[in-house]
Order: C-alpha cells, then sequence, then structure tokens
C-alpha cells in the first residue's frame, strides 16, 4: 500500500485549520522521511510555526508530536500484506509499475464503502449540465471521464482550458441549470483550478472532487472528496488510480439512474451501428 495513503487516513473526519492542513499535506507527501524529523524539521519543511506542529498532533489526538511521530513511523514501516514479492535485480521501470500496483490495490480496498461514491454519482447524475473540469495534466482524466459520460448523460461540458473564459463556462453552466461539478485536480495542483472550485462552490454548485490526497490544496471546495494516489518515481506521474476512480465513479453515476442510462447506451449503439462507426 502507498504510505502516503495510509499516512492521509490519519486526517480523515478532522476538521484542520488551513496551517494545519498545510502541514498534513507536508507529512502525506514527505511519508518516508517525515516520520523520522522532529517537530522543528517537519515546521521548516512545511513552512510554518514549531508551534503549528504541535497544535496539528493535538488536534488528531496525540499528547504531542513525538506520539504522532510513532504512528506515522508505525505506518510507513514495512508491511507484510503487499500481493507480490519484488525481485532482487528489479530495475526502476518495473519498480514505477509495481508501486502502480499497490496504488490500484488501495483504490480497491477502500471502495469496500461505496458510500461516498454512491452520494457523488447521484450529485452527478441529477446536475443537468454537468460540468467536468480538468487543467494541465488531468485534462486527459476529465476529458476520458467526459467522453463515456456522454453516452448516458444528456449534457456533460468539459472545462480544460483555464484563462478568464473559464469562470464564464462555470457560471454558464450553473445558469443552464447544472447543480453539481466535477473536478480532477492533481499535481501540481494549477492554481486557476483550485480557485475555480471555490468560486463554483460559492454560487451553489455541489462539488466532487477527484484528487490524491484528503489534505490537498482542493479539498477545501469540494463536497465529496474521493482520492486515489499519483505515482511519482518517474520523471512524469503516474495516474493509472486516479483513472481507474474515474472509471469506477461513472459506474457509481449509471447506478443513480439505471433505466435512463440503459436507455442511452442503447441508443448510442443503435447509433454507431447505423453509422458503422466500428470496424468490428
Amino acid at each position: 500500500m502507498n504510505e502516503g495513503v495510509r499516512v492521509v487516513d490519519l486526517f480523515r473526519g478532522v476538521r484542520l485549520t488551513p496551517t494545519q492542513r498545510r502541514i498534513a499535506h507536508c507529512l502525506v507527501q514527505n511519508a518516508s522521511s517525515a516520520a523520522y524529523l522532529s517537530a522543528s524539521e517537519v515546521a521548516e519543511l512545511a513552512q510554518v510555526s514549531q508551534p503549528s506542529v504541535t497544535r496539528l498532533a493535538l488536534a488528531l489526538g496525540y499528547d504531542g508530536y513525538p506520539a504522532l511521530r510513532r504512528k506515522l513511523r508505525e505506518l510507513v514501516s514495512p508491511r507484510l500484506d503487499v500481493t507480490w514479492v519484488k525481485p532482487d535485480d528489479d530495475n526502476s521501470l518495473q519498480l514505477a509499475v509495481r508501486a502502480e500496483a499497490d496504488n490500484l490495490h488501495d483504490l480497491a480496498g477502500r471502495l469496500g464503502d461505496p458510500s461516498r461514491l454512491s452520494q457523488a454519482g447521484a450529485l452527478l447524475a441529477a446536475s443537468r449540465p454537468l460540468p467536468v473540469l480538468g487543467l494541465r495534466s488531468a485534462a486527459p482524466l476529465a476529458a476520458y471521464f467526459g467522453y463515456f459520460a456522454a453516452k448516458v448523460h444528456p449534457d456533460v461540458r468539459l472545462l480544460d482550458t483555464g484563462g478568464s473564459m473559464l469562470a464564464d463556462r462555470v457560471d454558464q453552466a450553473r445558469t443552464a441549470g447544472a447543480t453539481a461539478l466535477l473536478a480532477f485536480v492533481l499535481p501540481r495542483y494549477p492554481r486557476e483550478a483550485v480557485d475555480a472550485l471555490a468560486a463554483a462552490r460559492a454560487d451553489g454548485l455541489s462539488v466532487v472532487l477527484i484528487t490524491d490526497s484528503a489534505v490537498g490544496p482542493a479539498a477545501d471546495h469540494a463536497d465529496v472528496v474521493l482520492t486515489a494516489a499519483v505515482g511519482a518515481q518517474l520523471v512524469f506521474d503516474l495516474h493509472a488510480a486516479p483513472m481507474a476512480l474515474a472509471m469506477v465513479l461513472l459506474q457509481a453515476l449509471c447506478d443513480a439512474t439505471p433505466a435512463e442510462s440503459q436507455s442511452r447506451l442503447e441508443e448510442f449503439e443503435r447509433s454507431a451501428t447505423r453509422r458503422q462507426l466500428f470496424v468490428s
């Protein structure tokens, strides 16, 4: 299981201040090393004061940072529940792909409780139109989700470019009747995307967020946060788990309106056959 994902469970259900979220995010992003740092070193890493680190530990129910650090060490120490044994001669590429397998394994485990996923699917299914936001590295995931969602939802609007028009397009969707927005916000967390979520929520839209960390910078601006770890072993990030989560969320959307989804899928298949869209 990805170490950062294990650490993020410490913060679930705890109301944190923005400064505490900054520290928590730092601990998640640097799980392996942070578990062995002093409070002052964590403060320096997160660029906050040392008392802020202590207050985070107290907010989580520990009697001080040393107790929190002991818990962090338990979480990042090697476990025996892996599904594969790493060969001694694995190269860096193999290790990166095996780490992605761990991320997918962890995602599968957390889907044992589908309540938040069902809530998110219902919110998205009810929104007409449905804006789907993804900027920079998250744009391909938003487009992939949007491509398939359009087969079961009557009006999907892809928002994959920033600039001054982004706010206009979100506002146009809201004016047209949108009640929810789906956003993909992944490292390095585009400022425009985070600002767009804050504005959308202020305008009354429910925000469903797919991201890598429940204490990331976009989480404060979402009603439902769904997380999947991002692989960081290569020069550029690997997004296998967020992509899988996107498709699982699309299944939840279909499950929220099964009759309508099935009807639209059948109509698409008839149209595809008539137009000979596919060779087989």
